[in-house]
């Protein structure tokens, strides 16, 4: 575990995670491995994280359950610039346009830049996707919006229904059927932009990715970070920002890491650290996925 550097989240690099240390202009990162025991103590006070890779002006402080972890002026910067939030039309790039799946009867459509690859749909925990087309942001932007309103596809899925489907998972096979069938659909439309050339159907499946398969049921998802507050388990699963943690009492917690920005963190073993999370819990046993976190 890194210390003396606060913590940027979850990222995904190639097909695994690792976590995104910060201090001033310097960055680092620690690979996350699968069965492996994974143990941390958050210290001090959240601070802002920033903005464009920069560090907040006024070291403001942020709240313990914000999934954003920025102060209000610095997520106004982002979004300033932000293609997700359609604030930049003249971006040159070739974009794509997907087709995620996170679940039965749970499929999304989105763009990312093409030069990011599938970066953006292990960020968001797909567990399958197909690209759909690509070609200027613009022409992207449409057909995410013709799939919205011609066939109801949504583009934001809340990440706690996500979950809640995670540990039962149709077949590989079923998952890229109901892709297809939304494929088919989306590409025999009429109203389809010119300047976007339709892309063939192609499943990628990111359930090896996640270590998805035989996950058991959550019992718990952390709610937020406190000084000196403790999150210690065994890392059995990731997806998207979700660490899945068998803990030493029998639980399987999961914790979005966007709630890690901002800390300084150190590390502690699972054998030391008493009871496995000292910081606030939702039990969701009883099948409970009303968080609002997307």
């Amino acid at each position: 575990m890194v210390t003396g550097w606060r913590c940027g989240g979850l990222g995904w690099r190639g097909s695994g995670p690792v976590l995104v240390w910060r201090r001033g202009g310097a960055g680092r990162e620690s690979p996350l491995e699968y069965g492996r025991e994974l143990g941390f103590r958050a210290l001090g006070a959240r601070g802002c994280a920033g903005a464009r890779g920069n560090a907040c002006p006024v070291g403001a402080r942020v709240p313990g359950r914000s999934t954003g972890g920025k102060c209000p002026e610095c997520a106004r910067l982002d979004r300033a610039h932000s293609v997700a939030a359609d604030t930049v039309a003249d971006d040159p790039r070739t974009y794509r346009v997907y087709l995620a799946w996170f679940g039965p009867g749970m499929v999304k459509v989105g763009i990312t830049a093409e030069e990011r690859g599938p970066a953006r749909l292990l960020e968001q925990g797909a567990v399958a996707f197909s690209w759909l087309g690509r070609g200027p942001l613009m022409a992207a932007r449409r057909t995410e919006e013709l799939l919205r309103t011609a066939l109801g596809v949504p583009d934001r899925i809340p990440y706690a229904e996500k979950r809640a489907v995670r540990s039962a998972l149709p077949s590989r096979t079923e998952r890229a059927a109901e892709i297809e069938r939304m494929h088919a659909r989306a590409v025999a439309l009429a109203e389809w932009p010119g300047s976007l050339e339709r892309t063939g159907f192609a499943a990628v499946d990111h359930a090896a990715a996640f270590a998805l398969d035989g996950l058991a049921p959550a019992t718990g998802v952390v709610v937020e970070l406190v000084d000196g507050g403790c999150v210690a388990g065994r890392l059995v699963a990731a997806a998207g920002p979700d660490l899945h943690l068998a803990t030493a009492d029998g639980g399987l917690v999961v914790f979005d890491t966007r709630l890690l920005s901002g800390w300084e963190l150190a590390g502690v073993k699972a054998a030391e650290a008493g009871p496995a999370v000292t910081v606030p819990v939702r039990d969701i046993r009883g099948g409970d996925v009303q968080d609002g976190l997307f």
